[in-house]
């Protein structure tokens, strides 16, 4: 799909007001409402535009502790790597899995929870025990400098 200024700022404006209407939509791209809704739909059904979601403070859910776990396996196979992606997609505590290059570790976790308690209990009563996890390294997330979701969308 092609996609031209008009379509860059109604992405840029929905990835930083996803609940915003049609309406103000087409009245901040300078398009009236019905070609608007139709550019939305496009870009929904092309897959540029993914799924909407609200986001929620976590410390205010009580999960106060973020720690970024570095994982190593003991075989670097696709059965594997498919196994252990299989279970880690099961922890709700995890929030974000990255299989990474450049590290000794082979993924990069993001978690969330309550408190070191909680983060030992999910450590040793999960993640190591997931078959062909051999290594673990933990960084806990002292303060968070940028957190943002939206992508960087070029202007014309």
């Amino acid at each position: 799909m092609q996609i031209d200024r008009y379509d860059r700022h109604i992405l840029r404006v929905l990835q930083e007001e996803g609940r915003i209407s049609n309406q103000d939509l087409a009245d901040r791209i300078g398009l009236s409402p019905s070609p608007c809704l139709r550019r939305v739909r496009a870009l929904e059904d092309n897959g540029l535009i993914s799924g909407y979601r609200a986001l929620v403070d976590a410390k205010a859910l009580g999960l106060a502790l973020m720690a970024l776990v570095h994982i190593s396996m003991d075989q670097h196979t696709p059965e594997r790597f498919g196994h252990f992606e299989n279970v880690i997609r099961e922890i709700p505590e995890v929030i974000e899995c990255l299989l990474i290059t450049g590290q000794s570790a082979d993924y990069q976790l993001k978690v969330v929870v309550k408190d070191m308690d909680a983060y030992q209990d999910l450590l040793l009563n999960r993640i190591t025990g997931i078959s062909g996890v051999t290594g673990v390294h933990s960084s806990f997330v002292l303060r968070r400098v940028v957190d943002k979701t939206a992508l960087p969308i070029a202007a014309d």
